[in-house]
């Protein structure tokens, strides 16, 4: 398969060392607007078959130029999802698959939002789906850990473990630290912002897509593998509009272990603005304030020798078993940081993210997965995914009880 990766930050570096691994690869350009980061992410990797490249992901026909000079099969997005539907329109007018890890961006309901749903993550690109048809070719949307791996489990439970399902809750915590930083996200603070001040979005079968307020609900979630006890809340995330398109579940939530000071320095930009992504004019100069923020903290692709702990991501499901009988099931996947820094030079949390388009874009090489139109990972079958990613040596566990 012959690849045009668009991101070369955090995610983007770690995709590169993982595919380096992997013989279906036959030909990976990393591509970034920055040329520097996409020559760092190559020569790390020290194969022939990948080539570095600058792009500028906003720039639709540049991007189509460089799918069409390297004859790629398939492009694969790694940029925040300002960059979402700049890629995916350029991918379609090349007529090459698609995948990202995060969906077009939602807009809250302007009289409500705290109730009711405006634009969808996500709604931008379902809305092209009949032109994904038409050209014969996949958009696979939300396939890295969350949304990605979650939703995978989410056909598996499915499946192979439940008759009837009542709640498909995705349930994602750590024990992580960083020495040195008193305040330092382990992924975009970005996106993080994004996704953690929006109205989050809840899914019931008999009432459909709905809101409520940021950081609602919380509840104590015991994770597996040492971690233990967190916090989580509702967040805005892709798998409550993702999962009901393709599992029928009476219930879908997303709950993100954030932790009391998380949540406090969240509110306290949203409170001074900071979190707005409407440019301000500073000393003559136009800026963003929330660019500001992410320019004034660490690069999160930076930090991994400097943290230590492990990340959970996971889907908390109950319902009725297979043999008529109530169930619960935590479907889980935990990787330590010390590990993935060993053994990739990433740190955990951009590396769990990384290793599922990986996965995924191998299934299509040869053929195990496959499809047309706007999907998500929810309408492929789960055992060849779940037992790739265990091939990959990071296995997945499923806990009874929840």
């Amino acid at each position: 398969m012959r690849i045009l990766l668009v991101g070369a930050g955090g995610v983007g570096g770690a995709i590169t060392s993982i595919a380096a691994r992997r013989s279906f690869v036959e030909h990976l350009v990393v591509a970034d607007y920055d040329p520097a980061r996409a020559d760092k992410a190559v020569a790390a990797t020290g194969d022939p078959r990948f080539v570095a490249a600058q792009v500028d992901a906003t720039d639709e026909a540049a991007v189509g130029a460089l799918l069409a000079e390297h004859r790629c099969d398939a492009l694969l997005n790694a940029t925040d999802p300002r960059f979402v539907m700049p890629l995916f329109r350029a991918a379609l007018a090349a007529g090459v698959h698609y995948l990202d890890m995060a969906m077009s961006l939602s807009r809250p309901h302007p009289e409500r939002p705290y109730e009711e749903v405006g634009v969808k993550l996500g709604d931008e690109q379902f809305a092209l789906a009949a032109d994904w048809e038409a050209r014969g070719r996949l958009a696979l949307v939300g396939i890295g850990v969350e949304p990605g791996l979650s939703d995978v489990f989410a056909r598996y439970a499915a499946d192979h473990l439940f008759s009837e399902i009542d709640e498909l809750g995705v349930r994602d915590g750590a024990d992580l630290t960083v020495r040195g930083h008193d305040f330092a996200p382990s992924f975009s603070i970005w996106t993080t912002i994004e996704e953690c001040l929006n109205p989050p979005v809840v899914f019931e079968r008999d009432r459909g897509w709905f809101t409520t307020a940021p950081f609602s609900e919380p509840e104590v979630f015991d994770f597996p593998e040492g971690i233990g006890p967190v916090e989580c809340v509702n967040v805005e995330h892709e798998e409550v509009l993702l999962m009901p398109r393709w599992v029928d579940a009476r219930r879908v939530t997303f709950k993100y272990g954030l932790g009391e000071e998380f949540i406090d320095v969240l509110k306290t930009l949203h409170k001074l603005g900071l979190d707005s992504t409407t440019p301000v004019r500073v000393g003559g100069v136009e800026v963003s304030p929330r660019d500001v923020v992410a320019a004034c903290l660490p690069d999160p692709a930076g930090l991994g020798e400097l943290m230590e702990g492990r990340t959970c991501a996971g889907l908390w499901v109950s319902g009725t078993g297979t043999d008529g009988e109530p169930r619960q099931v935590y479907l889980y996947h935990v990787v330590d940081n010390a590990w993935s820094m060993r053994e990739y030079g990433a740190q955990a949390v951009v590396w769990q993210t990384a290793i599922n388009p990986v996965v995924a874009l191998e299934l299509l090489a040869t053929g195990a997965w496959q499809g047309v139109g706007v999907l998500g990972p929810e309408a492929f079958d789960a055992v060849p995914f779940l037992d790739l990613l265990t091939e990959y040596g990071s296995p997945w566990g499923m806990r009874e009880g929840g």
